[in-house]
């Protein structure tokens, strides 16, 4: 039998005693109550925050909405038939978050920041949470560098201007989401990050967005954050809070990044179904009384930070698809009076030829050219000017036969300004090749020329400038803006092309 040794067993309990911690975890622990439709309300949780995390069983996550007297009211983030009533819920104490940082550039992402393109996981520490004030006066500054599309329609005359926010409106199969995916084809060589938030989409369609941007070398710089058509409103509700997070990170370290919500309509439409599911009473359209503040607080974080900020800048592209060209309807209008101005794409112009649909007339940009470059300003002022002539005289004209020759000079002018706005899709230009181009077509060079030659003469015409006016281009990509001695050199540049583009018709015909 083994001796019991007073001394060591004293020495064992001192020890155990002087390491003795006590430790006690408490749990907040509700009861689901009631189940169904993705809600799930909750008895006992008392102290809840709004916004805030649940952990449900089987490793399902939920997120607090309504915090009423007895119960509190919250969405789940995930597959809610695997829960039943009398299920234990408990707190997590964090508002929800996202990973951000650099190593999210090039992947595919949920709502919840889960990587969903095989590549395995990403290898970031940080995280922001979903919901945030925007920055105060204090803290911005003006909009005053562009933000290029690549597009000589917008960049022209709607010019985008970093930290802006340019609504996207217009019916379905109008070019909306073409004239997002140019802008980020444009800026692969422009230091911006671009995130591309697609809402209510189909997966399909996602990933063909995926697939044109891989193709063009664009998912370099861009992020792109998918909740499909086929994923609970939960996630469609929370996909443009996390893709503004994401942005806020590159904002907030001094980068530019750019924000596209693909589109807030079917967003609007995921929070009423989450409001009227969770016993909200319903207002105008059946949407909620909130739904003003769902859309201004998300874009409101999209800012030019001020110099002691760093300087970042988060410019954020909304779009909203309208029915029958419905501008007036409840959430375009919310949106139009959020946003900085609007880029209209018409059904009309769209079916006949006219892409991108830019309606001149109804498109404004808030910030006008106080953010363009002022070569693009010089060219843009005269031609938003003769293309508005131009309108009220092709409507006059419809009626008067007999029209005196400047009459007739204006609407030949016009007629070949549309033409010439005209461009092809995942084609950026250059803001060089815009200026050049739109010169040529606002002082006249293009009048000689039928409207059929018109796209030969743009297309030879950058092939020129590269090959034989290196100079010029490089002089007028340092100056910024067309003088009199640039001006001069233009004039004879053109006036060489035209000539020879002239004499190559005349041969071929």
């Amino acid at each position: 039998m083994a001796q019991i040794k007073a001394d060591e067993i004293t020495q064992l309990l001192r020890e155990q005693i002087a390491n003795y911690d006590a430790k006690v975890q408490v749990d907040e622990v509700g009861t689901i109550t009631s189940l169904g439709d993705g809600i799930a309300r909750i008895h006992g949780l008392d102290k809840v925050m709004a916004g805030e995390l649940l952990a449900f069983p089987h490793g399902i996550a939920g997120l607090a909405l309504s915090l009423e007297e007895d119960s509190v009211g919250a969405v789940v983030l995930g597959d809610y038939t695997e829960l039943k009533e009398g299920q234990e819920v408990k707190r997590t104490g964090k508002i929800l978050s996202v990973p951000v940082g650099p190593a999210m550039i090039g992947r595919v992402v949920d709502a919840l920041g889960n990587p969903i393109d095989d590549k395995g996981p990403i290898a970031t520490t940080e995280f922001l949470p979903v919901e945030r004030l925007a920055p105060g006066i204090i803290d911005r500054q003006g909009v005053r560098e562009p933000m290029a599309t690549g597009l000589k329609a917008i960049d022209a005359m709607i010019p985008i201007g970093r930290g802006q926010r340019e609504l996207i409106i217009g019916d379905r199969q109008t070019g909306k989401t073409a004239v997002l995916l140019d802008t980020i084809i444009n800026n692969a060589k422009n230091d911006l990050i671009c995130i591309y938030c697609a809402i209510g989409q189909k997966r399909s369609s996602i990933a063909q967005v995926v697939q044109t941007l891989t193709e063009a070398g664009a998912m370099g710089h861009t992020i792109i954050v998918a909740a499909s058509a086929s994923e609970p409103a939960p996630m469609l509700y929370l996909a443009p809070y996390a893709a503004t997070a994401l942005g806020e990170y590159f904002r907030d370290n001094g980068k530019h990044a750019l924000v596209m919500y693909d589109d807030l309509s079917k967003h609007a439409m995921a929070y009423r179904e989450i409001s009227l599911l969770l016993r909200r009473p319903p207002g105008r359209e059946a949407y909620p009384g909130d739904v003003f503040y769902l859309h201004s607080r998300l874009l409101e974080r999209s800012s030019k930070m001020s110099k002691a900020k760093g300087g970042g800048s988060l410019t954020a592209l909304p779009v909203i698809e309208t029915q029958a060209g419905d501008v007036s309807a409840y959430i375009p209008t919310n949106v139009i009076s959020i946003t900085d101005g609007q880029i209209f794409l018409e059904t009309d112009l769209f079916n006949s030829g006219v892409r991108p649909a830019v309606n001149v007339g109804l498109s404004v940009s808030r910030v006008g050219f106080s953010a363009a470059i002022k070569a693009t300003k010089q060219v843009g002022a005269t031609l938003k000017l003769d293309l508005a002539q131009y309108r009220e005289l092709a409507a006059f004209a419809q009626f008067g036969s007999d029209l005196d020759p400047l009459t007739q000079k204006q609407l030949a002018r016009g007629q070949r300004l549309t033409e010439l706005l005209k461009q092809p899709q995942f084609n950026p230009l250059t803001w060089q090749q815009q200026v050049v181009i739109l010169f040529a077509g606002t002082q006249g060079y293009l009048d000689e020329f039928q409207i059929p030659d018109i796209r030969a003469f743009e297309d030879g015409l950058y092939k020129y400038l590269a090959a034989a006016q290196g100079p010029l281009m490089d002089e007028l990509g340092a100056k910024k803006q067309i003088d009199d001695d640039l001006r001069a050199k233009l004039h004879a540049a053109l006036k060489e092309y035209a000539a020879n583009f002239k004499a190559d018709l005349g041969a071929r015909a």
